[in-house]
């Protein structure tokens, strides 16, 4: 198996990546900054509460780290905890004189540093004095050390003389100390403070209380690909998480044991074998041994949430696990109290994460085990309805799967009935799993799992499953069109996969005796405009057309009638917008409802190509309102996807990068997330000079681009690759991707949806000197528009003729000044820049005041979006104009405060910069980029991977 870079360090005892956290982190490293401060950091076992502390305090460098750890099991001693941590001070103590006289009565606990401590005072006769003056003592050691930090690991386990101790060092903190205290709220003793006593922050100390949650799945992909590399696929982060429920520890362990045995867990399929894989052993010893302090009423109750396996109420745990109610409520409180089952908030327990569960189930011998699901499945027929997927589980558990083959399909039709297609989905594919079942059952199942999957999100799992059945010889040629029609559909639309295309056409020949269906593949065929197959798109419309003419089905006349919407809407037909007011809203078919979403969806993702922004997010918003109401998970989700990139044109920049990760982490299965992504991050890489970067991710955008039916996606990743060569002062290599996308929009004929691409092409041509292609492209790119309700190719038609009139300064200033107008009219700002910066460029040195005034107003505009370089690059041209204005009266102080351009530099370096993109995307030396990057590191207190948190800190 091939290990990604992290896993040296892992195999050799080194720690994971540090992941997620930024708020967390951002919060206790400001405190550590910040003394006198008092930080408590509360999580359950394998939280990562040690972790996150070791990060903060080795960023804050400057700081003398004290560490002591409080022990389930200790002899007794006096401030344990405390005294372990002061020992290790020795290296910082000043000399003896500079050490107040107090701190001498720490002679006796410090042996080692007693030669340097004060004499020790006389010993008080009483216990209670005798403590206070240790109190005192270590508060004048403390104090003595300078700007520390004492860190007390594990304060659930604390005896009452240290909480004590440093409950009264809270309250009188010396005023460069900074005290984090870190426990786990649910081994607490009962109605017990965490200092024994309420808290509360005297004045001028500072500090917060943070509460650490589980990773998110998206942290825990991070992590797996810092141990697992490429190899760390979203199925796998998926699986990874799910059992982990976001538990660091967990997941470590997991990928511990991926790298040790990744052949045994399914060689290839690393997520398929995690799956199987057993509960990690620090888990399973925590539970079990949770388990074993449990008292006989508590341990039933355990045993029977565990074979249970889903929340549930107090009185079916207390069937379960045979108890009458009073012992049932006694056992039931006793494991909440141990943390061994959590309430969910409306009356239900379960165990704390899904592997606990699992690990508990596995500690109830068989023979018990057998006897509590077949009380578990008497107690769930007997409720009404009954619960049919829980009684399937049982009923397999139990060994009798021809009953579980019945129960499971009446709980996936009973899921289906509910609107659960989840559930549905997961059951039918446990049948389908099976060996050797029952052929007609195996279509059953097989037809209701394709028409759930066509609006599903689970595309891996779903085709793969496809894929199987159609294997079988035996599936009636039917069933086999309507399964080949399934599949084929979501290639397309959930991946871009134009090979479903050749499925549909072989799926419109087998559907022969299913014309409603054929004629959904038919639909489905129009939609693909690549390699010339636009052509035949209203061939393809005519021919569904025909065949339903006399059917009475609504839903495939509606499926039929989006698709006409769709290609008008292609074409730039203003017809469309009237048309879409006819769409039934309300009707009583959920399909028909389902095509109205659809038909919203693509016009509304097409609007934003044309250039109408403004109507774009009406039909959007409205798609995935009503895609949520139909139950279309992964049409919703393309809506969200395209109000996000709607966000993008309309310069919402912030955190844009952070809401796309999320929504692929929600849905990992959709591609286009990803694509989008992509292209988001490219253009946010390149405002930010950025180039390498986002070239980078711009590759991976025209790699999906190339797989999907429509043109655009590949258009728009080459017109920033074409930019991005074009900046970097390489015209042929710009013209030759410029070229390559423009042939396939002529072979589509998608002029008016190719925003972005012909301005670039005409630019890289007259950059290589080729004018007379640079003619041709407009002549062409404005015959194409004729006609065309297009305004984003409009604004750079006048784009392109003010990069033709280069020779006439007033003509070409023109041309940019009605492009500016426009974009700003669509809404997108930083379009309307770019244009009123080639105004200002085209009037040179001849029109000084228009020339101030355009440059300053786009970079004005830049510095608004966050466009580091471009507003850079506009203050560059002023200056060489000799229109630069000169700052009043000299440069301002700013002390330890950050100044803008450090600003600048900080969020940069934040984004994985490196010197040179620095001084590449400020156009400053790389020589004076070294000294405002030193400055910056010197200011925040931080090593240069540590500026993001830093800044993220400073801003809280």
């Amino acid at each position: 198996m091939r290990i990604g870079p992290g896993h040296a360090a892992v195999a050799t005892g080194g720690s994971f990546r540090f992941v997620g956290r930024q708020r967390e982190f951002g919060l206790l490293l400001n405190a550590l900054r910040h003394p006198p401060a008092v930080v408590l950091v509360e999580g359950e076992a394998g939280i990562g509460k040690s972790r996150l502390v070791h990060e903060a305090v080795r960023s804050a460098e400057d700081r003398r780290v004290l560490t002591g750890f409080c022990h389930p099991l200790r002899e007794p001693f006096p401030f344990g905890p405390v005294v372990d941590a002061l020992r290790k001070a020795g290296r910082w103590l000043p000399p003896p004189g500079r050490i107040p006289a107090t701190a001498g009565a720490l002679a006796r606990l410090l042996p080692d540093l007693a030669e340097r401590l004060p004499p020790p005072p006389q010993r008080p006769e009483d216990a209670q004095s005798e403590r206070h003056q240790l109190v005192v003592a270590v508060r004048s050691f403390l104090e003595a050390l300078g700007p520390a930090v004492l860190v007390v690991e594990d304060l659930h386990w604390v005896d009452e003389a240290t909480r004590e101790l440093l409950l009264l060092l809270t309250r009188d903190l010396p005023e460069q100390l900074s005290m984090v205290l870190t426990y786990r709220a649910e081994d607490l003793p009962v109605d017990t403070p965490v200092l024994g006593a309420a808290y509360r922050r005297p004045p001028g100390t500072g500090g917060t209380v943070i509460r650490l949650d589980p990773l998110s799945e998206r942290d825990v992909r991070d992590l797996a690909f810092a141990v697992l590399g490429p190899r760390a696929t979203p199925a796998l982060g998926h699986v990874l998480y799910h059992r982990s429920e976001g538990l660091p520890l967990v997941a470590e362990e997991d990928l511990i044991t991926l790298c040790e045995h990744g052949q045994l867990l399914g060689g290839g399929d690393l997520a398929a074998g995690l799956e199987q894989a057993e509960v990690p052993t620090s888990l399973r010893e925590a539970i079990t041994e949770r388990l074993a302090a449990l008292s006989p009423a508590g341990a039933a109750i355990a045993d029977a949430a565990a074979v249970l396996a889903v929340p549930a109420p107090e009185p079916l745990l207390t069937s379960v696990a045979g108890l009458d109610a009073d012992a049932g409520t006694k056992g039931l409180t006793e494991a909440l109290r141990s943390s061994v089952l959590r309430e969910t908030g409306s009356g239900q327990y379960v165990f704390r994460h899904f592997l606990a569960q699992q690990a508990a189930y596995q500690h109830i011998p068989g023979p018990q085990r057998t006897r509590l699901h077949r009380r578990a499945l008497e107690a769930l027929e007997a409720q009404s309805p009954p619960p049919l997927v829980q009684i399937a589980h049982h009923t397999l558990a139990l060994g009798d799967r021809a009953a579980w083959l019945r129960q499971a399909e009446a709980a996936a039709d009973q899921a289906v009935a509910l609107g659960d297609q989840g559930t549905a989905a997961a059951l039918l594919h446990q049948i389908l799993d099976q060996p050797q079942p029952d052929v007609e059952l195996r279509s059953r199942a097989a037809l209701a799992l394709a028409r759930i999957a066509v609006n599903g999100v689970d595309y891996t799992a779903n085709a793969a499953v496809l894929r199987r059945i159609l294997a079988d010889p035996q599936l009636p040629v039917a069933a086999r069109g309507d399964i080949r029609l399934t599949l084929g559909i979501i290639m397309i639309s959930h991946v871009g996969d134009r090979a479903g295309f050749q499925q549909l056409e072989a799926a419109v020949e087998e559907l022969g005796s299913r014309p409603e269906r054929a004629a959904r593949g038919m639909a489905a065929l129009a939609m693909n405009e690549q390699n010339g197959a636009s052509d035949h798109a209203w061939t393809w419309l005519g021919r569904a057309e025909d065949t339903i003419r006399d059917s009475p089905d609504e839903a495939i006349r509606a499926t039929v009638r989006a698709t006409r919407l769709t290609l008008l809407a292609r074409e730039g037909n203003a017809a469309v917008w009237a048309l879409l007011e006819r769409l039934p809203r309300r009707p009583d078919d959920t399909e028909v409802l389902r095509q109205t979403v659809r038909a919203l969806y693509n016009v509304g993702e097409i609007a934003i190509e044309l250039g109408h922004d403004h109507r774009a997010s009406a039909l959007l918003e409205e798609s995935r309102e009503l895609a949520r109401r139909a139950g279309i998970p992964y049409l919703e989700c393309y809506s969200r996807i395209a109000l996000l990139r709607l966000a993008g044109l309309a310069g919402h920049w912030t955190d844009l990068e952070q809401r796309f990760a999320a929504l692929g982490d929600e849905f990992p299965d959709i591609r286009m997330a990803t694509a989008e992504r992509a292209m988001v991050n490219a253009r946010l890489m390149a405002a930010h000079g950025q180039y390498a970067r986002a070239l980078e991710w711009l590759d991976a955008a025209a790699a999906s681009g190339e797989r999907e039916s429509q043109v655009t996606m590949a258009c728009r990743a080459a017109a920033e690759i074409a930019a991005i060569r074009l900046a970097q002062g390489k015209p042929v290599a710009a013209s030759a991707t410029a070229d390559s996308a423009v042939a396939a929009l002529r072979r589509a004929g998608a002029w008016a949806r190719a925003t972005g691409l012909v301005p670039v092409a005409v630019e890289a041509a007259l950059a290589r000197g080729d004018r007379e292609a640079a003619g041709h492209l407009a002549r062409d790119a404005e015959s194409g528009l004729r006609g065309r309700d297009a305004p984003g190719a409009v604004a750079e038609l006048h784009l392109i003729r003010g990069l033709l009139s280069d020779e006439d300064a007033e003509a070409a200033a023109e041309q940019f000044g009605r492009a500016r107008d426009m974009w700003r009219q669509i809404g997108r700002p930083y379009e309307s820049a770019h244009a009123a910066e080639r105004q200002g460029r085209a009037l040179g040195r001849s029109h000084p005041n228009a020339v101030v005034e355009h440059l300053t107003q786009a970079a004005d505009a830049y510095e608004r979006l966050g466009a580091t370089s471009d507003a850079a690059r506009c203050q560059r041209t002023l200056r060489e104009l000799g229109l630069a204005r000169p700052s009043p009266r000299g440069r301002r102080g700013y002390g330890d405060q950050l100044s803008p351009r450090e600003r600048q530099v900080a969020e940069l370096l934040a984004r994985g910069a490196t010197n040179q993109d620095i001084a590449q995307a400020l156009f400053l030396s790389p020589r004076t980029i070294e000294q405002h990057v030193a400055h910056v590191l010197k200011k925040l207190g931080v090593t240069r991977k540590n500026v993001r948190n830093a800044i993220s800190g400073e801003t809280r």
